[in-house]
């Protein structure tokens, strides 16, 4: 028998990389069992849309990193004087990676295989093999140049290891050159970082229509709701009201039409997950960087704020006058929160503002401004600021709450906290707090990005916050919650009557004006 037409049949299937990906390599599953690889839903739509630099935003559980490591390992096997790297954001994943993700699909490849390209070099972290190929993993790949690099989680590297971040960036990025193929692959950990820059720049490309050169990374992003398996059978599952709301919100706003099946598993996951669900599991890029990060201090209490509708529109009651709440600073950022207290125990936030490098004349012209545009009310405003206003700074010889004075403001102390007891306090405020979402997007941000240092040398979240660009907004907010904790409620609004607009009906701004409410709707 003539065995050439399927020894050229082995040729043309050996020569084909997506046959490779699917039929020879063997990978541990969840469940801990040995089970032959084959490309999901994902991985297809990845290999599909390769480019030569690729920042990956995704859902968890997708299977990305076994791809990529499989995608690299194929490649140095069948390609001579290949590098391939992987850089892990801490040691033991990096060792996980290897020994799961490369070492064992190589140890279960065809003894026929393993035979034409038998390892060269078995190191802990590296395998070479006889055509002179290699991968490694590691936690830094700043030596030689690769022609494949995999930075796993970057987006939590850049959160947690800035400095480590900085490294990968200007060393091992460095290590590829034009032309050959880069993964950048991560949940999201926030609006800041190198991660969340390179994902911004990608998706303002792709949304633009903008030819890719080999040197601009390819937006990709994998969200949950198109994996087959997250659906759960809808009998006996209760969708609450804060939910179904926002999946209403996906089908209007963004046309994602969800079945009852993935609603159950969205809900049911969410009860575990809570703040972070958003991170792990978005539905969208834009909400997967609004999401909570890892080690944020009032995740959970924002997330409640979105779910509960109570980010929104919510403009300031000109019944009221409008506080603010500053942090100062002179070489650093001075921030400020514009807010009011309600009746009922109620707080609106509605404006937030910083800027650096400017004195206090500067940041009283802005207020006015902005109390003039908006048609707030100025009287009986208190505008309360940290212990250390009573410093003297900004170039003269009177203290900051002495110049305030001499600006017309009405600068008060604000109960002095210790770090930890201002937290507390923001933490116990929040769940009463309304924010206009136009007014407070920065601000907002910049407490959904308030967090916890992270220790690199125990592995552990540090028991006090890290100095960033969110610390400005999250101390003026701590000392709003101070002077909130001091401040009488007002007293139940008297004026019942409608405002009325120039063609004798009011709008719905003049019910949330009225009321206090952002949920009401006017029938035409």
């Amino acid at each position: 028998m003539d065995a050439r037409p399927e020894l050229q049949t082995a040729q043309t299937q050996l020569a084909n990389r997506r046959w490779r990906l699917d039929n020879l390599y063997h990978i541990i599953d969840k469940d801990g069992r040995r089970i032959a690889f084959r490309l999901n839903w994902a991985q297809e739509a990845l290999l599909d849309g390769l480019h030569h630099q690729n920042v990956i935003l995704k859902a968890r559980q997708l299977g990305f990193t076994t791809f990529i490591q499989l995608f690299m390992l194929d490649a140095c096997l069948f390609n001579s004087n290949i590098r391939a790297g992987t850089v892990a954001h801490k040691l033991d994943d990096a060792k996980t990676i290897f020994r799961d993700k490369v070492k064992y699909p190589y140890d279960n490849l065809p003894e026929q295989i393993k035979a034409a390209r038998p390892i060269a070099k078995d190191s802990a972290d590296e395998l070479m093999f006889s055509n002179n190929s290699s991968i490694r993993v590691g936690t830094s790949m700043r030596s030689g140049t690769l022609q494949y690099l995999h930075i796993s989680e970057y987006g939590k590297l850049c959160a947690q290891f800035p400095d480590k971040a900085r490294e990968v960036r200007t060393g091992a990025l460095n290590t590829v050159q034009a032309g050959q193929v880069v993964f950048l692959e991560s949940t999201a950990e926030g609006k800041e970082g190198h991660f969340y820059e390179l994902s911004d720049a990608a998706q303002s490309k792709l949304r633009m229509g903008t030819p890719l050169t080999p040197l601009d990374f390819k937006f990709h992003f994998f969200p949950w709701w198109k994996a087959p398996e997250y659906e759960l059978d809808p009998a006996g599952v209760i969708i609450p009201e804060p939910q179904r709301k926002y999946f209403e919100g996906l089908e209007a706003m963004h046309g994602i039409a969800l079945s009852p099946a993935k609603r159950a598993w969205y809900v049911k996951k969410s009860e575990v997950q809570m703040a972070d669900m958003k991170r792990e599991y978005p539905s969208t890029p834009e909400e997967a960087f609004e999401a909570s990060v890892e080690g944020a201090y009032y995740g959970q209490e924002l997330a409640a704020a979105e779910l509960q509708g109570r980010i929104g529109h919510f403009p300031a009651s000109p019944e009221l006058p409008v506080f603010t709440s500053w942090d100062i600073g002179r070489g650093d950022y001075t921030a400020m929160w514009f807010w009011q207290r309600l009746p009922g125990r109620r707080l609106r936030l509605v404006h937030f503002f910083q800027n650096t490098g400017e004195g206090l004349p500067y940041y009283a012209v802005e207020l006015r401004k902005l109390y003039e545009a908006k048609g707030w009310r100025r009287k009986g405003a208190i505008d309360y600021v940290p212990h250390d206003a009573r410093v003297t700074e900004w170039g003269s010889d009177r203290s900051r709450i002495e110049q305030m004075f001499a600006q017309r403001l009405n600068p008060q102390i604000a109960t002095e906290l210790s770090v930890e007891d201002g937290i507390n306090a923001v933490r116990s405020i929040l769940p009463m707090c309304e924010f206009d979402a136009q007014g407070c997007a920065e601000g907002i941000s910049m407490l959904k990005s308030y967090r916890k240092e992270w220790d690199e040398i125990r592995g552990c979240w540090k028991d006090r916050p890290r100095h960033d660009m969110a610390s400005h907004g999250a101390d003026a907010f701590r000392y709003l919650a101070a002077a909130y904790r001091d401040l009488a409620p007002p007293p139940p609004s008297k004026d019942t009557t409608p405002r009325w607009a120039g063609d004798g009906r009011f709008t719905v701004d003049d019910l949330i004006a009225l009321h206090g409410r952002s949920d009401l709707r006017v029938r035409v």
